[in-house]
């Protein structure tokens, strides 16, 4: 039996990753993503390069136990050739909105599992096609004050009420949570060895 370590602290990915396992550990990772210059790769390897760095930084944290299989995860959300981050406040909050408006983006998830005991590790991405609704000023406003921009990639959680937002999207909708549950699975069953459902 593997010891699960969820190398996120992000409410969304530990609800989903209860699908996968009843039972596992959350080790947040404290890596630098700074360190990973997001201008010189593309959007689907550098989001790679992001979750091997969050469970490589957890990793180290747990060293100890053999069984750890560790996942880690990270979203982005790409505007016109243009990574989108968090916004830092209210105000890039509403610039990104506004950038999202009416438009199809696109969102990686890229991912990683690690197992502790021989360092094997197999890392890949999921990109979803997102399209916004056309968003008046007023509309946009009124979804910043929910509050639900603060901590997301792109100043959006489809997840909640920022699904209003949404015209249509192609692909998985799981990518766009941030835990697309259902490659993490195929990539545990196939190259780990380990039984999902």
């Amino acid at each position: 039996m593997s010891d699960f370590v969820l190398a996120s602290a992000s409410p969304r990915r530990k609800e989903l990753m209860r699908l996968i396992a009843e039972d596992f550990r959350v080790v947040v990772s404290d890596a630098d993503e700074s360190a990973i210059d997001k201008a010189a790769l593309p959007p689907s390897i550098y989001v790679q390069e992001l979750a091997l760095l969050k469970a490589s930084a957890s990793a180290k944290k747990v060293l100890k136990d053999k069984k750890a299989i560790i996942i880690g995860a990270d979203t982005i959300v790409v505007s016109n050739g243009e990574i989108m981050g968090k916004p830092a406040d209210d105000g890039g909050a509403f610039d990104m909105l506004r950038a999202l408006s009416g438009k199809t983006h696109e969102v990686y998830t890229g991912f990683c599992i690690m197992r502790v005991r021989d360092a094997y590790t197999v890392c890949d991405c999921v990109k979803t096609e997102v399209t916004f609704r056309d968003l008046s000023d007023e509309k946009i406003r009124a979804y910043i004050k929910t509050g639900e921009p603060r901590d997301k990639a792109g100043a959006y959680g489809i997840q909640g009420k920022g699904s209003m937002l949404i015209k249509k999207i192609s692909g998985d909708y799981f990518n766009v949570v941030g835990f697309p549950i259902s490659e993490i699975a195929a990539v545990l069953e196939k190259d780990f060895n380990i039984d999902t459902i």
